[in-house]
């Protein structure tokens, strides 16, 4: 029984010695340059994918008004381009990084444009969707009846998979590395603020 025991405990530890960690993560900034995540350790992070040509495009400005507000207390937004819903991020990261700046006066950190979903995924990005899976829009409000309906006419089934439905999706990440929660675009950005403000505490 106590060599059991021992099997089953050391089994455990192996598994989570095995488990990825957030800051076990590298990714390439807008320069190319590789960046481990471990930097940001003990930081609150909103990590979002983006688009430049969304009709949640606007949501740039109060992302930089949340980073604004409490970049000071260890926030951090890490903002990700991705082309994969509808082609709305197309250009170079240089273009991108201009238009960010100049239409939204945007400073958080800006990265690779990366995919998402599929064969080429971020790493980064199958692990926050393992932490933090799908759970639908809200269906009580309009633009998420929007989505839905989008959505479903491509893929009935689509919200019983954990991939990223649309652009500016985002996961908020606490100072130890666990994965908190996950917004879909059509979330209240005073929502995240409110998650933000609580991860902070």
């Amino acid at each position: 029984m106590k060599k059991s025991l021992v099997l089953l405990l050391l089994a455990l530890l192996t598994v989570s010695a095995g488990a990825k960690s957030i800051y076990s993560l590298k990714v390439k900034d807008a320069q190319g340059k590789e960046v481990s995540l471990k930097k940001y350790r003990g930081q609150v992070l909103l990590i979002v994918n983006t688009a430049t040509h969304c009709g949640f495009t606007p949501q740039y400005r109060e992302l930089q008004q949340i980073y604004d507000r409490y970049s000071a207390q260890g926030f951090q937004v890490l903002d990700f381009p991705c082309n994969q819903f509808g082609q709305q991020a197309p250009g170079s990261i240089a273009e991108i990084r201009q238009f960010c700046t100049e239409k939204f006066q945007t400073k958080f950190p800006l990265f690779e444009k990366i995919d998402v979903n599929g064969a080429q995924e971020s790493p980064l990005y199958t692990l926050l969707k393992k932490e933090q899976p799908f759970r639908g829009f809200d269906l009580k409000d309009r633009t998420g009846q929007m989505m839905d309906q989008m959505l479903r006419r491509q893929d009935p089934k689509y919200d019983q998979k954990s991939d990223i439905k649309w652009n500016f999706t985002k996961f908020l990440v606490d100072g130890r590395g666990q994965v908190l929660r996950r917004f879909e675009p059509t979330e209240p950005m005073s929502s995240v603020e409110e998650a933000v403000k609580n991860a902070l505490k």
